[in-house]
């Protein structure tokens, strides 16, 4: 099948809700069978995450409560991009020091994650943090986290069970154990 042939064409939006965090859309578009169809959009500026691996191999993740979830969640460090311009890597260093911190000599990039692409335009620039050092955490005024240091051989075994759900973390992690058992 023709990849043409799966796609919808925007014919219209309006904008149904502004946020500080989020946006909402309504938008019409003509579906591959020429059929109008409603999408709700919720537009969201990005974020980045981070995986901090120690040279024991061990990662730090952070704790904190989300309201949504109704739970307490264990998850890399990770935060919204200032603005749509803001680089993610830039964005990624930030909230690592914010969060946990922690510095890093060496960034390596790992993938840029869409998080739920159905309705959502939020993208997540996901990298792996070496050649750590440890300085004071600055945490915004309303973010409240414990930090948690463990093996990621532990980490990954959480996420194999279901512990760790998150989805940027469940990436993450997995990729960081791919590049880290592959190591001499």
């Amino acid at each position: 099948m023709d990849i043409r042939n799966l796609e919808e064409t925007v014919i219209s939006g309006e904008k149904v809700f502004e946020g500080k965090l989020i946006s909402v859309e309504h938008w019409q578009v003509r579906t591959p069978g020429g059929r109008t169809a409603l999408r709700e959009i919720v537009r969201h500026v990005g974020a980045a995450a981070v995986v901090p691996l120690d040279a024991d191999g061990s990662v730090t993740l952070v704790q904190q409560h989300r309201v949504a979830m109704g739970r307490v969640m264990l998850e890399i460090p990770a935060g919204k991009k200032d603005g749509p311009d803001e680089d993610a890597l830039v964005c990624a260093k930030r909230e690592l020091a914010e969060e946990t911190g922690l510095r890093a000599r060496e960034w390596r990039f790992l993938t840029t994650l869409d998080t739920s692409p159905g309705f959502l335009t939020e993208r997540i620039g996901l990298y792996l943090a070496e050649g750590l050092s440890q300085g004071e955490t600055n945490p915004d005024e309303d973010e409240y986290v414990r930090l948690v240091r463990m093996p990621l051989e532990e980490a990954v075994a959480r996420v194999m069970r279901g512990e760790i759900a998150d989805s940027k973390t469940v990436c993450g992690l997995l990729m960081a154990w791919t590049i880290y058992a592959r190591r001499p």
